[in-house]
């Protein structure tokens, strides 16, 4: 691909800000996860798709291009849901559980960098939008989910 600087700022650029912004209602919502933490999310995975595809001489091989770009989102996606799965818990008294959403939101967050680092902007505006949707609709769709579960700093 031989990607220039310029090129490459904005896939990461694109990237940290995609990520901020569905941080950003995670930290209005006061969950764990925020914007620095999802902005970085999407930035370590934008990070590796660019360096992965932008190594030289990688265009020219279409096969070799492939695969690795299916063990980039393959490796991606498994390994940030270790972050995703630390937000996650169970009350097995009260048969809650609470931090899906902000798991979901790490993984989503996730394939936007991958996305932003891919050059697939299209993909991008488009699933930036419907996760930005789905967040602020979740309190009318969903709204025990929202009201139930602790927020960061409240009282135990």
């Amino acid at each position: 691909m031989d990607l220039g600087v310029l090129d490459i700022a904005l896939r990461l650029g694109a990237a940290a800000l995609a990520g901020g912004i569905l941080g950003i209602n995670r930290d209005l919502a006061q969950k764990p996860i925020g914007s620095r933490t999802l902005g970085l999310v999407a930035l370590g995975s934008a990070t590796v798709a660019v360096a992965t595809v932008d190594v030289p001489g990688m265009s020219t091989n279409a096969d070799a291009l492939s695969r690795v770009v299916q063990g980039l989102i393959q490796g991606i996606m498994a390994g940030i849901s270790f972050i995703g799965a630390g937000v996650i818990l169970r009350d097995a008294k009260s048969h809650m559980v609470e931090g899906l959403t902000t798991a979901a939101t790490v993984w989503v967050t996730a394939a936007l960098g991958i996305a932003c680092g891919l050059g697939a902007w299209a993909v991008v505006g488009i699933s930036s939008v419907i996760a930005l949707a789905l967040l602020a609709a979740g309190a009318v769709m969903d709204p025990h989910t929202e009201a139930d579960t602790p927020r960061r700093g409240a009282p135990k």
